[in-house]
């Protein structure tokens, strides 16, 4: 019986599709799309009528250069489009980016100052905390340093007094040698 392989085509899809960064790239996908909507709608129905009111056209849809125009027969009915060059549409596409790349610029830039403030913290507690464990280390150096001192005077103290017994002891056997 040939061994049936672990993983597969179906159980590689569904790792990769639940990875964090796929899911939340999918969404960041959808979210812009529906923003870019919104800011479509702006300026389609907000800024070009209020743009068209100073222009006396109505709509930046209407600005345009036509190199064909259009052709009708008889009965009205349109033989040969419009050709045209759209300047208002472009004009429109070119106000939809701008909004979008503020919004995005400024989204960006909250996002960065947030973050910036937390590490700040972050990196704050770490210094403080480097700080405490170098002074905890310098104070267990010290005393580790007092306690040598301390235990090498002991110790010279010891030996002097174990030269100043063999010196006593000396004199006193030179005493008992002369009686």
């Amino acid at each position: 019986m040939a061994k049936k392989k672990e993983g597969g085509f179906v159980a590689d899809f569904k790792k990769f599709i639940t990875r964090g960064n796929v899911v939340d790239m999918a969404v960041g996908v959808v979210i812009g799309g529906a923003f870019g909507k919104i800011v479509t709608g702006f300026v389609n129905y907000i800024i070009n009528p209020f743009i068209g009111i100073f222009m006396g056209s109505g709509s930046l849809d209407s600005i345009k250069t036509v190199i064909t125009p259009e052709v009708l027969d008889e009965a009205g009915e349109v033989v040969t489009k419009e050709v045209a060059i759209l300047w208002g549409t472009w004009i429109q596409t070119i106000i939809d980016f701008l909004i979008v790349a503020f919004c995005i610029f400024v989204m960006v830039r909250i996002i960065t100052t947030m973050s910036n403030k937390m590490h700040a913290k972050e990196l704050a507690e770490k210094a403080e905390a480097d700080r405490i464990a170098a002074e905890k280390a310098e104070a267990e150096k010290k005393a580790a340093d007092e306690a040598a001192a301390e235990k090498a005077a002991k110790e010279a103290a010891l030996r002097e007094s174990l030269m100043n017994q063999e010196k006593l002891l000396g004199n006193i056997l030179d005493a008992i040698k002369k009686n």
